[in-house]
């Protein structure tokens, strides 16, 4: 029997299909409702910092004792953990170094145990069951089909001994489920941490003009108003980064969620004119140089994507990648302003091969640039501000830049409030690092 969460209901959102609304009045930064996920999986990059059952985050974790691969706070959570671990701890000692599912394997196949093992509604299915879930399948072009196929195989090799497969009809199904309902799973600073379903979240229709946001204390996710909300209101959530300008954004939520958006930000084209701006000259740029520049920096992005993959950032020498982003945002900034999304999106990867390298000041150089459009072209309460603000800070008082360092903490922080409520561990922690450099 369905049940119900306080202060929402389900219904049918006109042109959008099922959807949630208030019941009740919700101000700024109040919790709307926090759901349990069905399953959900941490990442294998991750191992190591992160407990696999809670996902709490600190040193001394404990290893399994049989594959020695996946930790845990204590005997509590490993034990907490066996039904799913079970699952990967004999292939991974017998694979060894090729054992090497995709995460949408690893959660899939967690989901199919838990509806092995479930007998009655869950926690998180109050108001949506997991089979009610979106799939699209219909939608679903052939490159798509070719990678579900091979993850398909990968789940039939990794995972056959633990689990009784639905035919394979329904396994295109539920992959394809994953793809349109999946949360991906992050830490303060938006690193990826794992996956994971939600079917109640999943109900949450999008908009760029959204009303909510979503965090996680956890693996639990938590849904916040970032915009005081009145009975009758819809619950609202964005499922795509909202830097990109209109066309950008539509065609990334048609690729991936079959849908267009009709917010008021995209029938105004909301902040398009500056992010996609390009330079004044004396010499005046023609439309078909900025439209070359445009394809260039898409192919650009794509190549560096690839490359950044190819030599696994994390383990290789990272000076080419540093130069590709170096030579790109010479070539852009002679079209483009660096408010520009396309110079940004090249800034922040900068950024990144910065930190890694250990170029604090020229990650800092970076990061200034990229806070001070942020801060224009996101929503004020924006887990992107947020995340920027964070390292920014971090690296200020790195590089004993203390008044500098804590102001930018500050700032996080009064973001975080609201998105993440001022109990979470994140703030806890936040606290004590500003606090120390007082």
């Amino acid at each position: 029997m369905k049940e119900s969460i306080e202060g929402i209901e389900r219904f049918d959102s006109p042109g959008k299909g099922r959807g949630l609304r208030v019941t009740k009045p919700f101000k700024v930064g109040e919790l709307v409702f926090s759901c349990p996920a069905y399953s959900y999986v941490l990442s294998v990059s991750e191992r190591g910092c992160y407990c696999e059952f809670c996902f709490t985050r600190k040193e001394g974790l404990s290893k399994c004792g049989r594959c020695k691969k996946a930790l845990y706070c204590n005997g509590t959570c490993q034990k907490g953990d066996w039904a799913m671990h079970k699952l990967e701890c004999a292939s991974m000692m017998a694979y060894g170094e090729n054992w090497a599912p995709s995460e949408t394997v690893r959660l899939v196949a967690r989901i199919l145990a838990r509806k092995k093992a479930q007998q009655e509604r869950s926690a998180c299915e109050k108001l949506l069951l997991i089979e009610e879930m979106e799939s699209h399948i219909e939608d679903v072009d052939n490159e798509r089909k070719e990678g579900s196929e091979a993850d398909i195989a990968g789940l039939h090799k990794f995972y056959s001994k633990h689990l009784d497969f639905p035919d394979h009809n329904e396994l295109l199904a539920i992959f394809s489920q994953v793809a349109c309902n999946g949360f991906t799973l992050e830490d303060e600073e938006l690193s990826h941490l794992g996956s994971a379903i939600y079917p109640d979240v999943a109900l949450i229709n999008h908009s760029c003009a959204h009303s909510v946001i979503v965090t996680y204390d956890g693996t639990v996710a938590e849904v916040r108003a970032v915009q005081d909300m009145q009975p009758g209101d819809e619950v609202l959530i964005s499922y795509i980064d909202l830097l990109y300008p209109t066309a950008d954004r539509n065609e990334r939520l048609r690729n991936s969620y079959y849908f267009s958006c009709d917010c008021k930000d995209c029938q105004t084209k909301c902040k398009d004119k500056l992010k996609l701006k390009v330079r004044k000259r004396s010499d005046p740029i023609s439309p078909e140089d900025i439209s070359n520049m445009v394809r260039y920096a898409r192919s650009i992005i794509r190549e560096f994507r690839a490359a950044k993959h190819e030599q696994n950032i994390l383990f290789a020498p990272a000076s080419e990648l540093l130069e590709m982003c170096q030579l790109s945002l010479e070539k852009m900034g002679t079209v483009f302003e660096d408010s520009n999304v396309y110079m940004l999106h090249m800034m922040y990867q900068a950024m990144g091969v910065c930190l890694y390298l250990g170029e604090w000041d020229s990650a800092i150089r970076y990061g200034e640039k990229i806070l001070k459009y942020y801060s224009v072209l996101y929503p004020p309460l924006s887990l992107n501000v947020a995340s920027i603000c964070l390292k920014l800070g971090r690296l200020y008082l790195a590089m004993e830049r203390t008044s500098a360092g804590l102001k930018t903490l500050k700032r996080a922080m009064a973001i975080m409030e609201v998105s993440h409520g001022k109990e979470h561990h994140y703030l806890a922690e936040l606290q004590k690092e500003i606090a120390v450099r007082k």
